[in-house]
């Protein structure tokens, strides 16, 4: 089940299911550690006898955020309790604080008795065992702890705080948890409970005819119970209602910061332009990590998740964040690369949030010979991507810091690591992580990344070093055209592979070789790009209503179809952007940028109703596959319509228009 809201703020990121219930809730680092770990942290409502889950049937939903903003604003109607409730949540933007309002409307002609119950379902430090959840008379609240790790909930209706509550075991034998408790609308007030344990605090209100009354429940997260209790103080004296409506407020500023004219673009990609930097924002750790995703509902398929930082998808994220102004966001995540980076001068496979290295399934020795355990282009793109932020933003003091400790460290290691026969890198994991060979994705990375630190060095002087880094460049540029363009095909390879101790090319048709213009080893207009491009486009379109471009021909992660001609694979949002950006590129008049407007708007109707994007599309009914929301969806909307506004004023500037 997609993670339909992410709220955050750096080092406390919460994910709520499609009825706002907890799902994930991550502390103290973003995607490490989850305390809930996918289970359901349920609401439910009694009125008149009656008591309903907000997962149940007989409500209807209407999602979404406040605009530009990172609080949600959902309503729920239940014609059979007469109710409507009216949802915001959000993580202050400081301290780790949940606040979430519920407005209840009677929709009856009667005053009424309504009762609302919240259960804490924690599994504090990824595991159930020696948990404690217990009522707190000195504050009245109810908080779970466990080693240095303090969950206290506590809420306010109709001028009370927490009037009923109960601590028990769950997922035990035959105990299901307190929320069975909950569902004759009154709770047995067990004061405490060890081992895997939940709780459940309830609210009342007197809710008048047609009248509406608010609920506010709320979460401090601390490293002890004196800063648990300072936070859940911090709320109680500062009115919960107007805490959460600065949250509000801050990051409607932090959206907007920078005037935009969004040229012949749609309100709503406007829109999604502005929600995909807010949740690329909450993807971010505040020391540096930027998490892929952090959708739990994965470790179904693959018992693993993406809750790492890939190197390659922080640079590139990075790189989106930097062209849409936010450089102060991406700075972190330089420092944490210079610091993660191995001594022989490459980044591993991917990390945890923590900096330490994360799980892979990269060998280190395979067919009985040793090889690194890589993907060069992960290295490659830091060094791309810096290179990027300091040409927009001017940070020349960051980049001077990172000199000797990353970028002639990367530099170095990418200099050596070539195949003199071919000029091009040595072998190494494509970016899918799937197949051991030398890329065109990479090799143009690593040109990239080359010509990044040739500038770096020169920038600084360093007039010998940037010579050589150039020079490096040079050759696998030319490695490049020599050895991954088919003069038959028309078409770059997607790489090269040993064959009877050869190389031979591999044709699969396969969208990362947008690389080529991307990394600037040739110009999106060159006559062999557009060949190339104009290929792609053909064999990886899918031919359903659903649209949108594959990853490659005949992909089988979470494949969905056989009809390969008409399917080559479930579309995702950042190849078919990819070709977008291509047609950017090549723009010569207004008209042209008709198709990636297209694009844009087809990116923003395959959002889920809250308008977070996921990975790929099932082809057939377009509903979200793999996990949601993906960081580096997000991030590559935001590059494409950074690029799409910038080429649209160069056109109109042009034309007169301007």
């Amino acid at each position: 089940m997609p993670r339909h809201y992410a709220i955050g703020n750096g080092t406390m990121l919460i994910n709520l299911d499609r009825y706002t219930r907890i799902r994930d809730l991550y502390y103290p680092y973003v995607g490490q550690l989850n305390h809930v770990g996918g289970y359901p942290c349920r609401i439910g409502v009694w009125a008149d006898g009656v008591f309903v889950w907000l997962g149940d049937d007989g409500w209807r939903w209407t999602p979404g955020y406040v605009p530009d903003s990172l609080v949600t604003q959902v309503s729920a109607e239940h014609d059979e309790l007469g109710l409507r409730l009216d949802i915001n949540d959000g993580v202050h933007q400081r301290d780790n604080i949940y606040i979430k309002r519920i407005r209840l409307v009677n929709r009856t002609d009667r005053e009424r008795d309504i009762r609302i119950f919240f259960t804490q379902d924690f599994s504090i430090n990824e595991t159930e065992v020696g948990d404690t959840a217990a009522f707190y008379p000195e504050n009245g609240t109810v908080f779970h702890y466990k080693k240095n790790r303090y969950f206290m909930a506590n809420g306010l209706a109709g001028g009370e705080g927490i009037v009923q509550y109960a601590m028990g075991v769950k997922r035990f034998h035959l105990a299901e948890g307190t929320w069975r408790d909950a569902e004759d609308g009154h709770l047995m007030g067990n004061s405490i409970a060890q081992g895997s344990v939940d709780s459940t605090v309830g609210f009342r209100l007197r809710v008048g005819a047609n009248a509406a009354e608010p609920c506010y429940y709320w979460l401090s997260v601390a490293d002890s119970l004196e800063e648990a209790k300072r936070l859940d103080r911090y709320v109680r004296e500062n009115d919960p209602g107007k805490l959460l409506d600065r949250v509000q407020i801050y990051w409607q500023r932090w959206s907007n910061k920078t005037e935009r004219d969004f040229a012949d673009l749609p309100e709503r990609v406007a829109a999604m332009f502005r929600q995909s930097l807010l949740v690329v924002r909450t993807q971010t750790d505040a020391r540096g990590a930027i998490i892929a995703a952090n959708d739990t509902d994965i470790l179904h398929y693959n018992r693993d998740h993406y809750s790492y930082m890939w190197p390659r998808d922080g640079a590139l994220i990075a790189y989106a964040m930097s062209m849409a102004g936010y450089h102060e966001t991406v700075v972190p995540f330089y420092r944490f690369c210079a610091e993660a980076i191995a001594s022989e001068g490459y980044l591993h496979h991917k990390y945890n949030p923590d900096g330490t290295v994360g799980s892979s399934w990269h060998p280190f020795i395979a067919n009985g010979q040793a090889q690194l355990p890589i993907q060069e282009d992960e290295t490659a793109l830091v060094l791309f991507s810096l290179w990027q932020m300091y040409r927009a933003s001017g940070n020349i003091e960051l980049c001077q810091s990172l000199y000797g400790s990353l970028i002639r460290k990367a530099a170095k290691f990418m200099r050596g690591y070539i195949d003199e026969e071919l000029g091009l890198p040595k072998p190494s994991y494509d970016l899918w992580e799937e197949r051991y060979g030398i890329y065109t994705f990479t090799a143009s990375a690593v040109y990239g990344g080359l010509k990044a630190a040739a500038d770096f060095c020169g920038l600084f002087g360093d007039r010998e070093r940037s010579e050589r880094y150039r020079q490096a460049a040079a050759s696998v540029r030319s490695g490049i055209i020599r050895h991954l363009w088919d003069e038959e095909s028309g078409t770059f390879a997607r790489g090269l592979f040993r064959q009877d101790g050869t190389w031979a090319k591999d044709m699969t048709p396969e969208s990362s070789v947008y690389g080529i213009f991307e990394f600037g080893v040739l110009p999106a207009s060159d006559a062999r790009v557009v060949s190339t491009m104009r290929s792609l486009k053909e064999q990886l379109t899918v031919r359903t209503d659903v649209g949108g471009i594959a990853r490659y021909k005949n992909d089988y992660y979470f494949q969905r179809s056989q009809d390969i001609e008409r399917v080559p694979g479930n579309p995702w949002i950042i190849c078919t952007l990819w070709m977008a950006e291509w047609e950017i590129e090549c723009a010569q008049s207004m008209d042209d940028l008709a198709a990636p407007r297209r694009t844009l708007e087809w990116v923003t109707g395959h959002a889920l109703e809250s308008g977070l994007l996921s990975e790929q599309l099932d082809p057939f009914d377009g509903s979200p596959l793999s996990v949601a929301p993906l960081t580096w969806s997000h991030a590559t909307f935001v590059l494409a319509v950074v690029k799409y506004l910038n080429k649209a004023k160069e056109l109109l500037q042009r034309d007169g228009c301007g």
